[in-house]
């Protein structure tokens, strides 16, 4: 197989849970224009609709609608989307949300919102998926981790703990998998101005970010999809327990 032919994802079948807007969305563009079938899954009906129209453009795209704090809802997508396409081949989990205020103030209504998106949905996608994986003696998850899985971040406590749980996970499904050909990776975004913080990043947060990151400026969700494509390829067919960091230096920089 030349390398062009690793990197390739012809014919396989992708969900991309939460693939309406931001890296979602851009995982699924890319897993489109490199050759698959992708589902993405979002719980905003209209939201969804208008994403799909749009990835249409780009290959065979469709969308689901599910809210994926429901495991009734997630045992339901995963059903739903073996019966459209007939088989999973790549699991993609971007559904995130967050919530910003001092540790101190966040509620136990918080901690199931903010907790059950960000980790709960994420532990019983990856476990109705990779049951079906596993049957099949093969497959590739994706989970998006943090800068905030590696480092404190004051006022988002409840998803620091979520995203560095996330990471854990990742690594514990591809120890207990890697025998049975199912691999389990994750991305670790740095400073991606999408819709889930663009607003609810102060602009002297903002500008904290841009100065601690060696690169002087923030991702574009573009940015992510190589390294997104790669690990769900046959090219990382060797890579499994892995967070990838794309953050422009901002984990590496001492001073």
């Amino acid at each position: 197989m030349n390398p062009a032919e690793r990197f390739s994802l012809a014919g396989r079948h992708a969900l991309v849970i939460g693939g309406t807007s931001g890296i979602g969305k851009a995982i699924a563009t890319g897993f489109l224009q490199s050759g698959a079938r992708v589902v993405v899954a979002g719980k905003n009906e209209t939201k969804l609709a208008a994403a799909v129209a749009e990835l249409k453009r780009h290959g065979d795209a469709s969308g689901i609608a599910a809210d994926m704090r429901e495991h009734a809802a997630i045992r339901g997508l995963i059903g739903a989307t073996l019966a459209r396409i007939g088989h999973l081949d790549i699991l993609v989990n971007c559904q995130g949300m967050t919530t910003l205020k001092p540790a101190t103030d966040f509620t136990p209504e918080d901690w199931d919102e903010v907790v059950g998106t960000n980790l709960r949905s994420v532990f019983f996608a990856c476990q109705e998926a990779g049951q079906h994986m596993l049957g099949r003696g093969r497959g590739a998850i994706l989970n998006i981790g943090s800068l905030s899985s590696y480092r404190g971040w004051p006022r988002s406590a409840l998803y620091g703990l979520a995203k560095t749980a996330v990471v854990s996970l990742t690594e514990t499904l591809a120890s207990e998998w890697a025998t049975k050909g199912v691999r389990v990776n994750a991305l670790a975004p740095g400073f991606f101005m999408t819709e889930l913080n663009r607003d609810k990043m102060a602009p002297e947060r903002k500008a904290l970010a841009l100065s601690r990151t060696p690169m002087g400026r923030f991702g574009e969700v573009d940015e992510l999809v190589g390294a997104a494509i790669y690990l769900c390829s046959d090219a990382a067919g060797y890579v499994t327990g892995e967070t990838v960091r794309v953050d422009g230096g901002f984990l590496a920089n001492g001073l």
